[in-house]
């Protein structure tokens, strides 16, 4: 799937300062990276349509999800953007499978659409499961097949391994890999960690203090 993302002029004043973005993205995978703090979930919230920008127009794919000066604002649901944020946001009172499911949306055979997600990730087995017996790492999965299953045209990763130790990193990045070389998704992803960066973007976004400036994969 080709990706061309549109932020134009989009501007969100944040406690204490505004963050400003001013490009377009083409690359399979984009890496954000930055402090903590500088604006990066924000940032990514503002493409999810979680925040709206005070102004600015944002289109993926000539798709227009935001544009202040017309007062367009779609949805989250609406947008075809999948997100996984830092805590997962599974609901813990349904189960495994009505996790992945929510807010599914068929991409042609649905169930074909949906067995190839569950075999990817390798979560068949954890159907039957409640949420609260998942560990880490299978939450992990699980969240991420929940939000493949809306079948977006691009997916929001924010910092999706920072709470697992390295030996559920290691296990989890191929997943990752996998969604990217065989779903062909792109995807945004905020991590602090130069060695995902490296194994699994095409291109990296610094923030900082609001401020968007390219850097390289080497930096």
């Amino acid at each position: 799937m080709t990706l061309k993302l549109q932020l134009e002029n989009v501007s969100l004043p944040l406690s204490e300062f505004s963050l400003k973005a001013d490009l377009t993205l083409t690359a399979p995978v984009t890496g954000i990276r930055g402090p903590s703090g500088a604006g990066k979930t924000s940032l990514i919230e503002i493409i999810a349509g979680l925040r709206r920008p005070a102004s600015g127009r944002i289109v993926l794919n000539d798709h227009v999800l935001c544009d202040t000066a017309a007062r367009v604002n779609l949805a989250p649901e609406l947008r075809r953007v999948g997100y996984v944020p830092q805590d997962l946001a599974l609901f813990p009172h349904l189960s495994t499978r009505a996790n992945l499911y929510y807010g599914h949306r068929p991409n042609g055979s649905a169930t074909s659409h949906a067995d190839h997600v569950i075999d990817l990730l390798e979560i068949r087995p954890l159907l039957t499961r409640r949420v609260h017996n998942l560990s880490g790492g299978e939450k992990q999965r699980v969240a991420l097949g929940r939000a493949l299953l809306a079948s977006p045209q691009i997916l929001l990763l924010d910092e999706p391994l920072s709470s697992l130790d390295v030996r559920l990193k290691e296990k989890i990045l191929p997943y990752l890999l996998s969604i990217r070389e065989d779903l062909h998704l792109p995807m945004i992803y905020v991590t602090h960690s130069q060695k995902e960066l490296q194994t699994i973007c095409d291109e990296v976004l610094t923030v900082e203090e609001g401020r968007i400036t390219q850097a390289t994969l080497s930096e």
